[in-house]
């Protein structure tokens, strides 16, 4: 017999006449835990795909076909139910969001869109070593002089220059030129 259900993987009429053998009574198993019909349907396809999956572990020492086959279903039918578990948790934690329409998702695309520049020139500020990001952030974004950020940073003005240089050069190629950065 254990022959037998292996072949039902490797042969299709074997596998044909194993799921007209079994397809009601494995229908009913399912039916009697769930109440959706299109749960049902496609847990008895789950469950079949299994067994293609599976035939090699069939041991008919331990039990028929049948209760084999039930140890697959249960199987299935408890993946189905951690999933849905899963699912409906997301969609408790996604309960209080707001579905995006068509024209929420154009707005957003065009806001991506536009950021892309940004995002390029902030992923290039987070590449440069610390010393040279302070420094640039401090005259860029804050407007404080070379000087100034010397001060706030405790460094010496030179350094503060030579850290300056050497991040614009590296931003240089970057297509978003921003305020101040030229200097």
């Amino acid at each position: 017999m254990r022959r037998k259900q292996a072949g039902i993987a490797r042969d299709p009429a074997a596998f044909e006449a194993f799921y007209r053998r079994h397809v009601d009574a494995v229908t009913r198993f399912i039916a009697r835990r769930v109440d959706d019909p299109h749960t049902v349907a496609d847990l008895v396809a789950e469950v079949f795909m299994a067994v293609l999956d599976s035939a090699h572990t069939y041991r008919p020492g331990l039990g028929t076909e049948i209760a084999w086959l039930y140890g697959v279903a249960r199987n299935t039918l408890s993946a189905e139910r951690r999933r849905a578990f899963k699912e409906g948790r997301l969609a408790s934690r996604l309960g209080g969001r707001r579905v995006l329409d068509a024209d929420d998702l154009v707005r957003l695309e065009e806001r991506i869109d536009a950021g892309r520049a940004a995002r390029e020139v902030l992923a290039a500020l987070a590449d440069l070593p610390e010393g040279e990001r302070a420094v640039l952030e401090l005259v860029v974004v804050d407007q404080l002089t070379v000087a100034e950020a010397a001060v706030a940073l405790g460094i010496r003005q030179g350094t503060a220059k030579v850290r300056l240089h050497r991040a614009r050069r590296t931003l240089r190629g970057l297509p978003l030129v921003m305020e101040g950065m030229a200097g």
